[in-house]
């Protein structure tokens, strides 16, 4: 039996989720502002789409793809649905409502952080969990573009979420925020450099809009190797295994698979709720530790917080 999805709100990136949760046999019913987008997405093949929220009743599950400043409220509408929720990145803007929100639903609510289902970074993942790079040392996360076209949140709440579930899904942990700093000085919303650290591990994020091109990077160093994906299309991690640093340290090359990040997510969700699988790696209780590093690095920046 094919999933009956709720789809609330199909804008640039919503639109992509209705294709692909079509393309996957879902049955999806659109939920949306205006009539010219309602229009489209029954063009597309939603099985029905306009202003209202349908009734819990027709639906298996929820999928949110409205701007990140909306996300509390649009939980707080479907919430009390009982509904399983898979919500595109961040959960919300606050820690407080993230809090809630994963204490209200922490078994049926999921955050859609496609990074974490990234071939390349499941190929990573795996690679520290076998222990082939020994005690990671460090993590780089580098993520520049040019503007944004998001106009709700600042960039860090953009951008920022993908590296930080990244670095929850390599290591199994979110160390906590050390310091953060402003690449432009006194213009924090341009680009900064954030660094979190515990005993084993230092983490640098760093992120903004000022770059001319489009750089995706992620860099792992362990005491005996260090991987590095260099870009979000890579069809390959690249791998040196040895002491960081070593001339004589092998080069090899991971092939991972090229299937689109937001595809594989929606399979995995749409394959829970038939019960024929585990659920999307970012749990409630995960995405709420996003939020507040999130909400963390926002205060050390002096960027005013993000409407909620």
């Amino acid at each position: 039996m094919s999933p009956r999805i709720g789809l609330v709100g199909c804008g640039r990136w919503g639109r992509l989720i209705l294709r692909d949760l079509l393309k996957l046999g879902a049955e999806v019913t659109v939920t949306c502002l205006t009539e010219e987008t309602a229009a489209f997405a029954r063009a597309q093949g939603a099985r029905a789409a306009g202003r209202a929220l349908p009734e819990p009743a027709e639906l298996d599950a929820y999928v949110v793809a409205t701007p990140a400043a909306t996300h509390a409220a649009v939980l707080e509408a479907i919430v009390a649905a009982g509904k399983p929720i898979f919500v595109e990145k961040p959960m919300t803007t606050d820690a407080a409502s993230a809090r809630r929100f994963a204490a209200l639903a922490p078994d049926r609510l999921f955050v859609m952080d496609k990074w974490r289902h990234h071939p390349g970074i499941e190929a990573m993942r795996r690679e520290v969990a076998s222990g082939a790079l020994g005690r990671v040392s460090a993590i780089r996360a580098s993520r520049w573009q040019w503007s944004s076209p998001h106009r709700d949140v600042t960039p860090l709440w953009v951008l920022s979420p993908h590296d930080l579930a990244i670095t929850l899904h390599i290591l199994g942990r979110l160390p906590p925020l050390a310091q953060a700093f402003a690449v432009v000085p006194g213009r924090p919303e341009l680009g900064f450099v954030a660094v979190l650290r515990d005993a084993e591990t230092q983490v640098i994020v760093e992120a903004g809009i000022v770059e001319t091109g489009h750089r995706r990077r992620c860099l792992v160093v362990g005491d005996l190797g260090v991987l590095e994906l260099t870009d979000a299309y890579d069809d390959s991690v690249q791998v040196r295994r040895g002491p960081p640093g070593e001339a004589a340290a092998e080069a090899v090359t991971l092939p991972v698979s090229t299937e689109m990040p937001l595809e594989a997510e929606l399979r995995v969700f749409l394959a829970h709720l038939r019960g024929e699988g585990p659920p999307p790696h970012s749990s409630a209780r995960d995405s709420a530790l996003v939020v507040e590093r999130l909400a963390e690095i926002e205060a050390a920046l002096g960027l005013p917080p993000a409407v909620a």
